[in-house]
């Protein structure tokens, strides 16, 4: 046994490693074949990697809060329309190469709705990097001082999924149309985006300053999106008004 289960862990299947004992105990109280066992091997390992898959592209992804589908209150925003959502947490417009775009006031539930999707596209086997826009803009123009540019440009190509979340919360820097363009002209067709703002699409040139590049984002954003429109009270100020006596 011991040898057996050294050679396990030099091949690294640990997810045969860690049941073997309990599967063959249980295989000998229930009779099972040897191609039984092996099913029921194969399966620990299957789902072993699969955890570690999901933990590894969790730890990469860097929600800053874990948000789910069923902790979002819909009554609380009934403009948002559920088959909709739905159809998102499908996850199709990622194998379809499409967008997301979510536009409403601070507060009403476009982050969490965002990450949501994510887990779900993590849970489908996708690749998934959340940022703020402001963070994502800052890395890349600290890498152009280090000649690190095109490598950090790489770092948010890879994903399947970006997420760009609160742009036009903050202002932002002169450069960022130019480092924002490159982004988004880069992943175009090649790869999905969800984006989450409080400015309506007339007011993008006011975000970086350049309407004509704007204007260029824009156009690459929202031919292939799913526009989704939150027209509804803040959750955080709903939780505010409770702590108020």
């Amino acid at each position: 046994m011991n040898t057996l289960k050294s050679r396990l862990r030099n091949f690294k299947l640990s997810g045969i490693f860690n049941s073997l004992e309990e599967r063959l105990s249980y295989a000998k109280e229930k009779s099972l074949s040897y191609v039984e066992l092996l099913e029921l091997l194969m399966e620990d390992e299957y789902i072993n990697r699969n955890n570690n898959s999901f933990k590894k592209r969790y730890a990469r992804a860097k929600f800053p809060a874990h948000k789910t589908f069923e902790d979002f209150d819909l009554t609380f925003q009934p403009s948002i329309d559920k088959r909709v959502i739905n159809d998102c947490l499908t996850c199709n417009f990622i194998r379809e190469k499409k967008n997301i775009v979510f536009i409403g006031n601070p507060g009403t539930g476009k982050t969490h709705l965002s990450i949501a999707i994510s887990l779900k596209a993590l849970m489908k086997g996708f690749k998934v990097l959340f940022t703020p826009v402001s963070e994502m803009l800052q890395a890349l123009n600290a890498a152009k001082a280090d000649n690190s540019y095109y490598q950090k440009i790489d770092y948010y190509l890879t994903p399947d999924l970006l997420i760009l979340d609160e742009l036009g919360f903050k202002k932002l820097p002169g450069y960022s149309a130019d480092d924002f363009f490159e982004i988004i002209s880069k992943r175009y067709e090649k790869g999905s985006l969800i984006v989450t703002t409080n400015k309506a699409f007339e007011q993008w040139g006011d975000i970086f300053a350049d309407n004509v590049l704007a204007a260029a984002i824009l156009d690459r954003i929202v031919h292939y999106s799913n526009v989704i429109a939150i027209k509804g009270p803040s959750y955080r100020a709903k939780d505010i008004k409770k702590h108020v006596k």
